[in-house]
């Protein structure tokens, strides 16, 4: 039952910039194998992604604006627009963290609505940044990225910060019946499987493999 829970939840993930298509070609293929929810790789990988992955069921997910969500909105834009026509069926966005910060919350919510229309039939995750949020914050920018049409929150891009448990049982809180995805430091089944029981419904992690043979040791998964 553990094991059958992360591997639907997972998105594996490769955000290295050295990353090689070996790489990918490798990470797809275990996506496969473990029938993961999808596969998480910079904009460069995505066509290649999306043509190893072709009939798996496993989807691609692509960054926009990562990490830093410090781009502007038609450069955000043009990059989410450009992964959905290589492939991707989700996009992983970076809020504009800095903007929230200084209260341009129409910026913020703009920016949302903006990638949103260029990625109709996509899955569209925002990254808050957790990590450098107070909680106050947190509440706001999950509230602006729900009414923009996000489908999902995610938590961190793993560069300032992981995740926590407080953090995702305060975005369930603030937005009730949205996905959240758990992201940054995730590298044990121990912390991977209190996120879900917590709240989370997706994980971000570029150890699933490593945690799915941690879980097999006391559950064989075939």
């Amino acid at each position: 039952m553990e094991i059958s829970r992360f591997v639907a939840a997972i998105d594996h993930t490769l955000l290295k910039s050295d990353a090689t298509g070996g790489e990918i070609a490798q990470l797809c293929a275990e996506a496969k194998r473990f029938s993961f929810a999808a596969v998480c790789v910079n904009p460069w990988h995505v066509a290649n992604a999306a043509r190893l992955l072709s009939g798996s069921g496993v989807a691609v997910a692509a960054v926009a604006g990562f990490p830093l969500g410090a781009t502007t909105s038609t450069v955000k834009v043009f990059e989410a627009g450009e992964a959905v026509q290589n492939g991707a069926q989700e996009i992983d966005l970076v809020m504009n963290v800095a903007a929230l910060k200084e209260g341009l919350l129409s910026l913020v919510s703009d920016e949302i609505a903006l990638v949103r229309q260029v990625t109709a039939g996509a899955k569209l995750k925002v990254i808050l940044e957790t990590a450098l949020l107070k909680n106050e914050e947190k509440r706001i920018a999950a509230r602006l990225a729900v009414e923009s049409g996000a489908d999902m929150l995610k938590t961190s891009t793993g560069f300032f910060g992981g995740v926590t448990e407080d953090d995702i049982r305060l975005l369930a809180e603030a937005a009730p019946g949205l996905g959240i995805k758990a992201s940054g430091g995730i590298r044990d089944a121990i912390f991977a499987l209190r996120l879900l029981s917590v709240g989370a419904t997706r994980l971000g992690t570029s150890s699933a493999v490593k945690i799915i043979h941690e879980l097999e040791k006391k559950q064989p998964m075939y």
